[in-house]
């Protein structure tokens, strides 16, 4: 994805193109007026300050089927994205080719919903703000077709904000942003949160402590040699972490009783990223290739919180290229999340097409065999066309 860019909606209705981009009408949203509050007119101390702090994240759909969309939904019916996290409440964009509510079906209307966890908790609420933005072939977003909607505090009651007319077909279909039926739409999520400033616990600092103790190599009772390198580490903390690594240094085991470690079947740039997550839970600015061998070391000596985020970074970037290179690790390991990613991927033909004239396809052959293709072929047939419109990529 390009990097984010801040655009404000042009009017269109003085000049030539309005016959095609008609004035924009007022957003779907209401304005909220705010009540004045009255104060007591008495001495009083404010203990603590709110302040806010904010979690934005961009969320991109790729519309893989203008045409079919428009002809299986009618006004008013919409297909909904996968569920999203920003600001710790799960998203869903729902997008309705042929526009919401009745007066609007010249337009493409899209929303954005939280979504309850479950119907029986209490009623969940998150203060955000959306940019809706039509993506050109560079992933920067057109100038007229963005559209900014406001805080708004999304409950149950009002669960979803968005446009209604969003994007006007007729203009859109002799546009360049409609390339092979297809368009890509970015739906930036800012969630606010307030925080009690004067009641605020500062954040834990065990991370750094650790990964302090990890540069420092004060203490470290064993080493481990790996392609050549030597790292030094923490038997204890290494044992607490996985219970693999606890079974090797704690238990029955050769290596329990050895102060040298040799790792063999890992590269050594793999082993120390493994080593940091241990140390401070957390990773260094993460590649594609390095998430999938980081995910098998993850998988290797069963730290899960690590395997999640690898995986989750494996899904969000797949691609024609590294679509084989990732279904063979899924089903090598057995990682449910990531092969679905893959075969949702590989369910759009002009996808299928670009990866089997890839390099990866060869290894794809060589690693899954032809049962992939028969899987994808059954799941194909099982597929709802209303819900498989959407293909998604995250930044």
């Amino acid at each position: 994805l390009a990097d984010e860019q801040e655009f404000a909606s042009a009017p269109l209705a003085t000049d030539r193109r309005s016959k095609i981009f008609p004035p924009a009408s007022p957003p779907s949203y209401s304005e909220s007026k705010t009540k004045p509050t009255s104060i007591m007119a008495e001495p009083y101390e404010i203990r603590a300050a709110m302040i806010a702090e904010s979690e934005k994240r961009s969320y991109v759909l790729k519309i893989d089927g203008y045409s079919m969309a428009n002809a299986l939904l009618k006004n008013g019916e919409c297909t909904t994205s996968a569920p999203f996290s920003v600001g710790g409440h799960n998203w869903v964009v729902r997008y309705y080719p042929n526009g919401y509510p009745k007066h609007c079906d010249n337009y493409i209307s899209l929303y954005v919903q939280l979504e309850a966890a479950d119907a029986d908790a209490e009623d969940v609420k998150a203060k955000a703000k959306l940019k809706l933005s039509l993506l050109d072939k560079n992933a920067n977003p057109v100038p007229w077709y963005c559209r900014t909607i406001p805080l708004h505090t999304f409950s149950r009651r009002a669960p979803d904000r968005g446009c209604h007319d969003f994007i006007y077909k007729a203009g859109l279909e002799v546009s360049p942003h409609l390339r092979d039926d297809c368009l890509t739409i970015r739906c930036d999520v800012t969630v606010v949160k307030d925080i009690d400033q004067e009641a605020r616990i500062p954040p834990t600092d065990l991370h750094r402590h650790l990964g302090d103790l990890l540069q420092s190599k004060d203490g470290a009772d064993l080493t481990f040699h790996v392609g050549g390198r030597t790292f030094p580490a923490h038997r204890c903390v290494l044992a607490a972490r996985s219970c693999v690594f606890k079974a090797e240094l704690l238990g029955a085991m050769a290596e329990s009783s050895s102060s040298t470690i040799e790792i063999r079947d890992m590269e050594p740039d793999v082993f120390e990223y493994l080593l940091h997550f241990i140390y401070t839970d957390s990773v260094p600015l993460l590649d594609v290739v390095m998430a999938g061998h980081l995910l098998e070391a993850a998988d290797r000596y069963d730290i899960g919180r690590l395997k999640v985020i690898c995986e989750e970074k494996l899904c969000s970037h797949i691609d024609s290229n590294m679509v084989a290179t990732s279904l063979a690790l899924a089903k090598q390991h057995g990682f449910r999340r990531l092969k679905q990613a893959c075969l949702q991927f590989l369910a759009s033909p002009s996808n299928l097409n670009a990866t089997i004239a890839s390099d990866g396809f060869e290894h794809l052959l060589s690693s899954c065999g032809w049962s992939v293709f028969e899987e994808l072929r059954d799941r194909t047939i099982r597929l709802n066309p209303k819900r498989d419109i959407i293909t998604t990529f995250r930044k």
